[in-house]
């Protein structure tokens, strides 16, 4: 994707994903974190504001920071390169709440055709996978990276 991103930083085994966002609120750490599921070969993807006091990953904190197209496009670079090594991964995403749900479905539908160009997306709904639609109302996403 061709989109403006923050620099980030990866861990040794390319699961945790490090970028600081800047902006009115000043400078937020944040992290993306890739975790096995007891599915085999499928991975959930967390992110959000890295807790200054236990390091640790904090889906619920509300930054707005004016930045989130932004941070959109560096959590899906981290996906690409997290992809890069996992080829084959499944990953799985989906907001700590309904609305963040929304605003990743809105993030993907913005940008489904950089995005789709290289992975196959789909949406849940209904306990039910079937092929990403834009706008529709899905409880989590699925993607997978298109063999190129």
């Amino acid at each position: 994707m061709k989109l403006e991103r923050y620099q980030f930083i990866g861990s040794k085994n390319l699961t945790v994903f490090e970028f600081i966002s800047e902006g009115p609120k000043g400078k937020i750490q944040k992290i993306v974190q890739f975790s096995e599921t007891n599915m085999n070969g499928a991975f959930n993807l967390a992110f959000g504001d890295k807790n200054i006091e236990t390091g640790e990953l904090d889906d619920r904190a509300v930054s707005n920071n004016g930045d989130i197209n932004k941070i959109l496009a560096t959590v899906v670079a981290s996906v690409l390169v997290f992809t890069e090594r996992n080829y084959d991964a499944l990953i799985f995403a989906k907001g700590s709440t309904k609305a963040r749900t929304r605003i990743y479905r809105m993030g993907i539908s913005k940008y489904y055709d950089e995005i789709s160009s290289q992975f196959e997306l789909f949406g849940l709904l209904n306990d039910e996978w079937e092929p990403f639609q834009k706008n529709k109302d899905y409880e989590g996403f699925l993607a997978k990276r298109k063999i190129i």
